[in-house]
């Protein structure tokens, strides 16, 4: 019998039991036997309903007792077949997740860079456009002037696009290549190029190591094709000169054994305050290197050799001093192998290249044995101005043994520099790069926005530069190159960080002789205004 049954009696009874003294009392009084045996009913009944109770709560308990064991008994049975799976899945190769690459994209100013994870291995994307229109008011002293025109129009000066990268962190390379029509010295007057001017070609193409940290400070071992890192102006990049072009002496100096697209191998060593590199160098990648050659072009290589040392003794947060000193050397002068010829020239055009002839020029110097260059240089930075000059003093050997004259010549001795400031109208200032031993471009700190209202950084420059290519004037043995100087304004307006514009008006003088033994005025004077287009990450 249930529990609920059991109740159902039970209330019953209890119901009747309440009824039954009423029933007596409205039926005159019944016998008080009758109500004994109900209460004698009532205990029995109570009894049995104790007894069926207690039957009734050992029955939940033995089944939940046995609800609990099956369910223990199924979880037990479920462990040990999902261990039993687990044993087999493990002799069974699995495929896990895709583990990540562990490569970094960024845009460092702008350049696309890939790297490791631990930035221990990089490759980026670099490229430069530094595009030119201009006009020149040349004016030729006389007839006996050559040139006498100067052409206006437009030049893509340079035009790179190349990799640089590292590896394990310090392995670095680059290769580059200039697409521009008019490199600093390349090419020379070799076949195929302008006068004075140059073809494109392989501007950077090496290697170079930096893990060794001697004295306290970084070094660099490298070699290739590179910018060779002599003088001061030289060591300042093109992004980052205040003009849009170096003075003459430079690139003169420059193009007798170091400058752009040279070949060469060296070491660099430096802190934050010096800097000490020297370098064998060769020819550059426009020359004609074939000395086994049967054809009457084959000339030899040449080599040769420069030293820097420079530093940055005196610095503070606003302001800083540098000076450095250079030598280099010439050792041995290109030979032709037809000719037995020794020849050097020394020359460049007026500080600009719309037009790519030189108005100052030695011509080919002859029995050139060797050659020598020493100059020095200082800068000084205050806040937002710039104050950075250099001098160089020449001197070419002509004691080669050739046979060819003139035999038995004196050496030859030039000399030139050039003296230059800037000032920030916006604020920035020109940040010293120890690496380099030279000072970078400028970072507007309001990057030029019509949406946000920057406006740029804007810079106002100015140069006057010199450079004497006559001595031993009167004599045969001479040479009248001429005496350049030429004065430069600049504007310069830096947009962002990779965009820039260039405006520089220039008025040169050239005083110049016919010949070493002809006084006869071969002149000139110009004014120029040019506009460059800078694009650069």
């Amino acid at each position: 019998m249930g529990a609920t049954k059991v109740g159902a009696i039970a209330i019953g009874l209890a119901g009747a039991l309440a009824a039954s003294p009423a029933y007596s009392q409205s039926a005159g009084g019944g016998s008080d036997a009758e109500i004994a045996l109900l209460k004698q009913q009532l205990k029995m009944l109570e009894q049995k309903l104790d007894k069926l109770q207690k039957q009734t709560n050992a029955n939940t308990a033995t089944a939940a007792s046995a609800n609990a064991n099956a369910k223990a008994a199924d979880a037990k049975a479920t462990d040990a077949k999902a261990a039993r799976v687990a044993s087999a899945n493990a002799a069974i190769p699995v495929k896990g997740p895709v583990a990540p690459s562990g490569v970094v994209v960024t845009m460092p100013n702008n350049r696309p860079t890939i790297c490791t994870a631990d930035e221990q291995n990089c490759v980026a994307i670099t490229s430069r456009v530094h595009w030119d229109v201009g006009g020149y008011d040349y004016r030729p002293n006389t007839a006996n002037t050559s040139p006498q025109k100067l052409d206006s129009g437009e030049n893509l000066r340079r035009a790179r696009i190349g990799i640089v990268g590292k590896f394990f962190g310090d392995w670095n390379y680059a290769l580059i290549y200039d697409f521009g029509g008019s490199a600093d010295g390349f090419g020379g007057a070799a076949a195929g190029s302008l006068p004075g001017g140059g073809t494109s070609g392989v501007e950077n193409a090496y290697l170079s190591y930096t893990g060794f940290k001697p004295f306290g400070g970084k070094m660099a071992i490298e070699g290739g094709i590179m910018d060779i890192p002599w003088t001061l102006d030289e060591s300042t990049s093109s992004n980052d000169i205040l003009f849009m072009e170096r003075a003459s002496v430079g690139i003169i100096a420059q193009n007798i054994a170091a400058g752009d697209f040279r070949s060469g191998a060296g070491t660099r060593w430096w802190n934050d305050q010096l800097w000490i590199g020297g370098y064998v160098t060769g020819p550059t990648t426009g020359a004609i290197h074939s000395a086994s050659s049967v054809t009457p072009a084959g000339t030899s290589e040449q080599y040769g050799g420069v030293v820097r040392v420079a530093g940055n003794p005196i610095s503070g947060k606003n302001y800083s001093v540098h000076i450095g000193a250079d030598a280099e050397w010439l050792v041995q002068p290109p030979r032709n192998q037809l000719t037995q010829a020794q020849t050097l020239t020394l020359n460049d055009r007026p500080e600009l290249r719309i037009d790519p002839t030189t108005l100052i020029s030695t011509g080919a110097i002859a029995n050139v044995s060797g050659a020598q260059v020493y100059g020095v240089e200082a800068a000084a930075t205050y806040g937002p101005f710039i104050a950075q000059g250099e001098y160089y003093w020449f001197n070419v050997d002509r004691s080669a043994n050739t046979g060819l004259p003139p035999f038995g010549a004196p050496s030859l001795k030039f000399d030139g520099g050039y003296a230059q400031v800037g000032y920030v109208l916006t604020g920035e200032n020109h940040a010293y790069n120890p690496a380099t031993a030279s000072y970078g471009g400028i970072k507007p700190h309001d990057p030029f926005s019509l949406a946000g209202g920057g406006i740029g950084a804007w810079e106002i420059a100015g140069r006057v530069s010199t450079m004497n290519l006559n001595d031993q004037v009167g004599q045969a043995v001479g040479v009248a190159g001429g005496r350049q100087t030429v004065y430069t304004a600049a504007l310069n307006w830096y947009v962002n960080n990779n965009v820039r514009f260039m405006l520089n008006y220039l008025h040169g003088d050239v005083a110049k002789q016919a010949s070493a033994t002809s006084s006869a005025d071969a002149g000139s004077k110009f004014d120029a205004v040019a506009l460059r287009t800078q694009v650069a990450f």
